[in-house]
Order: C-alpha cells, then sequence, then structure tokens
C-alpha cells in the first residue's frame, strides 16, 4: 500500500547512529523552528553501535574525541564498549528531544531531486507500505556500509566444515565458545577486539592473517581525564582532555607521514616489549605497507600482547589453502583444528544507505562527482554527506560538516535562496577521494566520489584546518552556485 506524507521537510537525515543525531543538535541549536526528520531502518537508534554484537565490540577511536564536543563523555575509558557507547547516544537523543524526530523502521528506497518543485522527494518503506516524503534538504547520515551483508571472500572447502562459521556483522547471541578452539580469520580492528574478548572464555584463539597490521598500546583509562575532573568543571576536564587527545592523535598521524620508517620501528619495538622474549615480531607485526597508508589498529590496555603473553592467543601468518572437516589448511602446510571459524575479513562498502538517488530522474553516479569540502557532491542540489576522518576520531569531521550546512542554510534564509549546488571548476582535477590503501577501499574505488586537486575540493584529513574553514571561512564561494526563490508572482 503506498502512502503520501503531505508535510514539507525542511530538512531530512538519513540515519540515526551517531552521525545523525549529532547533526539533528546541531540543527535544532543553530536552525531552530527548522521542521525536520531522521529515518532510521532500524528498530533502534545507534547505528554500529546497534548493529555489532559481538564479543568486545569497542570503539577504535578515542572516545574524547568520538563523542560529542557538546557533550561530554564522562567514563574516563578511552576505548568504550559498544553497548556503553549505544546508551550514551540514546541519552543525548533523548535530553535534546531528539527521539520525537525519529522515525524507525523507516528505510529509504529512491530519493529524487526536482528542479521545478525545488525539493528532494524520498519513497521510504515502512512495516508493509510504502510512504512518500518530500523535503527541501537531504541530508545522509547513513554511513558508508552495508548493513545487510558483510564483505565475505569464499574459500575453498567451506561446506566441508563441521564447526561453525560466523560472521561478527551476524553474531549469534546464543553462541556459546567456551572451551573451544576458535580460529579468527583477519587482522583489522574486529579481529584484533575479537581474539583477546574470546580468549577469556575459549580454550584457544588463533588469529589467522594473510598480513600483519600495524597495532599500537592504547592506556584505557584518562589519568589526565580523572585529575583533572578533581579540579575543574566536568565539562571543562572534557574539553582539555579532548584538545589534548585531538593534538596527540594528529601529531601522531603526522609523523607517520613524514618518517613512516621511524614510526614503524617504534610500533614494531613496542609490540616486542609486550611480547615474550624471543616472539616473532618480524613476523607478524611487520606489515608490507607504510603507516597509516592503512588504519591504525588501537588495542586498550595491550589486551591482545596480553593474551598472547598467557598463552590463550597466538597469531599466524599465512595464507588459507582450503577449509577442512577439522578447521583450516594453510598454505604453509600447517592445520589448523577450530571448532569456531570467524571470518572477521571485513565490510561491504554501500554510499547513500543503498537508496537510489536521482536528479530529474537521471541517476547519481556516485564515482563521476567530487566532494566539496568533504560534504557535498558536485551538481547535486541541496544535499550533504556525513562522512568523518578515516585518520581521527569520525564524529570530529561530522561535527564541522553539521555546523557548515547550518550556515549555509542560514545564509540561504537570509539571502532568499532556495537552492544550492556545488559547481567544479574547470581548473580542478580529479584525485582519489581517500588516502587509505585499505581492502574495504580498494573494492569500493566504483562507488567512491572523487577528491579535487585542491581545495575547498580536496580532503587534507586535518582536522585544525577543517575547523578553521567550516567555521570562519565564507559561505559564498566560486564554488558554490545558489539560485534565488521563485517569484509568486511570475
Amino acid at each position: 500500500m503506498k502512502q503520501t506524507d503531505s508535510t514539507l521537510y525542511d530538512v531530512i537525515i538519513i540515519g540515526a547512529g551517531i552521525s545523525g543525531i549529532g547533526t539533528a543538535y546541531w540543527l535544532q541549536r543553530k536552525c531552530p523552528g527548522r521542521q525536520y526528520a531522521i529515518l532510521e531502518a532500524r528498530e533502534r537508534l545507534g547505528g554500529t553501535w546497534d548493529l555489532f554484537r559481538y564479543p568486545g565490540i569497542r570503539s577504535d577511536s578515542d572516545m574524547f574525541t568520538f563523542g560529542y564536543r557538546f557533550r561530554p563523555w564522562e567514563n574516563p575509558k578511552s576505548l568504550s564498549d559498544g553497548e556503553s557507547i549505544r546508551k550514551y547516544l540514546k541519552e543525548t537523543a533523548a535530553e535534546n528531544g531528539i527521539e520525537a524526530h525519529i522515525r524507525f523502521g523507516h528505510k529509504v528506497l529512491a530519493a529524487n531531486w526536482s528542479s521545478e518543485d525545488r525539493q528532494w522527494t524520498l519513497e521510504v518503506s515502512h512495516q508493509e507500505h510504502t510512504t512518500t516524503l518530500k523535503t527541501r534538504f537531504l541530508y545522509m547520515c547513513a554511513g558508508y556500509y552495508s548493513y545487510e551483508e558483510g564483505y565475505r571472500p569464499g574459500f575453498p572447502g567451506e561446506e566441508t566444515f563441521g564447526g561453525t562459521l560466523v560472521h561478527p556483522q551476524f553474531w549469534p547471541q546464543d553462541l556459546d565458545y567456551t572451551g573451544k578452539r576458535v580460529a579468527v580469520i583477519g587482522s583489522g580492528a574486529t579481529a584484533v577486539t575479537l581474539v583477546p574478548s574470546m580468549a577469556e572464555k575459549a580454550a584457544h584463539v588463533t588469529m589467522v592473517q594473510r598480513s600483519p597490521t600495524y597495532i599500537m598500546k592504547l592506556p584505557n583509562r584518562s589519568g589526565l581525564y580523572t585529575a583533572l575532573k578533581k579540579w575543574l568543571p566536568g565539562h571543562l576536564a572534557y574539553r582539555l582532555t579532548r584538545w589534548r587527545n585531538l593534538a596527540m592523535a594528529m601529531g601522531l598521524y603526522g609523523f607517520s607521514r613524514a618518517f613512516p620508517g621511524k614510526m614503524k620501528s617504534l610500533l614494531m619495538k613496542g609490540a616486542a616489549r609486550e611480547l615474550p622474549r624471543g616472539y616473532p615480531v618480524e613476523k607478524h607485526f611487520n606489515p608490507t605497507y607504510k603507516p597509516w597508508d592503512q588504519r591504525l589498529c588501537v588495542i586498550p590496555d595491550g589486551d591482545l600482547f596480553k593474551a598472547i603473553r598467557s598463552g590463550k592467543a597466538d597469531i599466524v601468518t599465512a595464507e588459507i589453502a582450503h577449509f577442512t572437516p577439522e578447521g583450516l589448511a594453510l598454505k604453509s602446510g600447517e592445520v589448523l583444528d577450530a571448532d569456531i571459524i570467524v571470518t572477521a575479513t571485513g565490510l561491504k562498502m554501500k554510499l547513500l544507505g543503498g537508496a537510489r538517488v536521482t536528479l530529474d530522474g537521471r541517476p547519481l553516479h556516485t564515482h563521476e562527482v567530487l566532494v566539496y569540502k568533504g560534504m557535498m557532491m558536485s551538481g547535486v542540489p541541496n544535499f550533504a554527506l556525513a562522512f568523518g576522518y578515516t585518520n581521527n576520531s569520525w564524529t570530529l569531521k561530522t561535527d564541522l560538516t553539521a555546523n557548515l550546512v547550518c550556515r549555509i542554510l542560514n545564509y540561504m534564509d537570509r539571502k532568499g535562496y532556495e537552492v544550492v549546488v556545488p559547481q567544479v571548476p574547470e581548473d580542478i582535477e580529479e584525485e582519489e577521494f581517500l588516502p587509505l590503501d585499505s581492502g574495504y577501499m580498494k573494492r569500493a574505488k566504483h562507488l567512491l566520489p572523487k577528491n579535487g586537486s585542491r581545495r575547498p575540493w580536496r580532503v587534507y584529513q586535518n582536522y585544525f584546518m577543517d575547523m578553521l574553514l567550516t567555521r570562519f571561512g565564507r559561505v559564498k564561494d566560486r564554488h558554490l552556485s545558489f539560485d534565488p526563490g521563485r517569484d509568486p508572482h511570475s
């Protein structure tokens, strides 16, 4: 059954995860009185932090920068568990009246921009119905990966395995791995989280990696925040800790890019100090790429190293030849017996929440557009995209994006404009969107938009530069085209 909502919204936000809730807060504060709605395909808010339920699920970014600027993260843990993060998001939404704007179970199937009507028309599924919604401005906060499907490379002989095969994105809550032998395939953030967590109850856990990843120990309790709270109001202690952690993260990234050899040596020596004497660090913690060519993995209080030291976990660096009824056969000739195999093999990227986006009926091909200031697509009117940093906390960038979108909306109101669309000058050359060599980025090249050769079309992954540009830079420039409202008497 098809239904129509006659309301013309000022803004519709897609997604009630950490980006969508933060965006709604700034919209309420900076653009009061605007009518908005949040469409969330799931039945609960939280996005990533509601979807993933595997053992040990936690942030891989420091919570004092991953948390919102406007609402202090009060837990001294720097890398916090998924349920605590979801609780934080739920409390933020409730305290600010955002929950009342969320329509749960509403999945956007299609969105079409009409140049004649100067608005977006959305086709949304809800239960057994399809609803049509209209909005002047469309804001995508749905993340960049598929919730319905993880990345699952096929391995020969999978069907012969007699144990349990699990993907972390779809973790069975009744899975009992107590006393079981577990093999975790992968070496990214999910794998290094799963291994020490499962090792607490499993008989033994082996992380099977085709190639190593850079791993760094991070203290999981902020001594600075705890000390500052004794002398300062909580919000000020949070802000100072946030700025200190932000500066450290940017310094670490900058040092890694300027001196990759030195950074590699420091990371490997750090791993060697945490592991038993004679442990083959050169084999298991020596990636072939430079630091930050792929995202650096951080582990709270060195939990992965502790699990290896205890003998409850180990790492095998080798390619998988095939599955066997009892586990895995490796190309090195080694055979691993396992009761449970976890395929922590990554995400499948999906932009725009998987919706069919059209402009006057013409399909939008995301790989053909350039991104303006990391948030708007060239040639796409009244549209913004929340896409966070890859070298720092995601929320830092989406916070800046939300504030700049609010500035643009208020500018349009003052000047009587109805439409804003980024237009690429002829002297801008195309480049790759993100400076990461990760597998999920390589697999999504056919989907990702392009970077430009210079600002404002180039994303520099630098919070301080972006902060100055978004908060204090001019709203109108030669790259944004504004169209005035139509004369009702014309």
